[in-house]
């Protein structure tokens, strides 16, 4: 069993087939299943975790109380000192729900930074993502930055600069370049001494 973090934009109110299947297939492996409490997709997951009767969910919140928590489950409430209702505020339960998760299920609409971030959070701690692009009904692994790039080809170029505006997608991305390049030079390093 794994602990999945699910997430997704708030502009996507209906879950695509194609999700619902893979939500189905999380609930068969009784994962433990992570989200927050925004509306959107985060509405809709629990909508479906509910009407499936799903019992292993936890909601994480900014704060004591949820937004939304339809299935009264579980709340985990994150702590933190940024202004109530700014970006800081938010994205602070994201860090938690990465930290907490092994891997992320995220239902992307090709634009929202939000899911874009937890994908790059969940990246930045060596744990993998599966990204639904709504649009384009698909499935995207996201595994390394090589992913990510492949990801980002679905924005639209100002989509791309509002992400690289609102959360530095550009530094970040150069960041994950950065450190992958280290590690696999370090695992070179190591083998080389290895074979000496």
């Amino acid at each position: 069993m794994a602990t999945v973090f699910i997430a997704g934009s708030i502009t996507i109110k209906h879950l695509d087939f194609m999700v619902q299947e893979r939500l189905m297939n999380i609930m068969h492996m009784q994962h433990d299943v992570v989200l927050g409490d925004a509306d959107g997709v985060d509405t809709s997951i629990q909508r479906f975790l509910l009407d499936e009767g799903y019992e292993r969910v936890t909601v994480f919140c900014t704060g004591e109380t949820p937004r939304n928590n339809v299935g009264n489950w579980s709340v985990h409430p994150v702590t933190t000192y940024h202004k109530p209702g700014s970006r800081a505020f938010f994205t602070a339960k994201d860090i938690a729900l990465a930290e907490a998760a092994d891997t992320g299920f995220m239902i992307w609409d090709a634009k929202s930074t939000g899911t874009l971030s937890n994908v790059i959070e969940l990246l930045d701690r060596k744990k993998y993502s599966w990204v639904f692009v709504n649009k384009e009904k698909a499935f995207h692994a996201v595994k390394q930055a090589q992913d990510l790039e492949t990801l980002l080809s679905r924005m639209s170029q100002p989509a791309r600069l509002k992400a690289d505006t609102k959360i530095g997608l550009n530094d970040k991305l150069a960041a994950l370049h950065s450190r992958e390049t280290q590690m696999a030079l370090l695992a070179e390093r190591a083998t080389k001494n290895a074979d000496d």
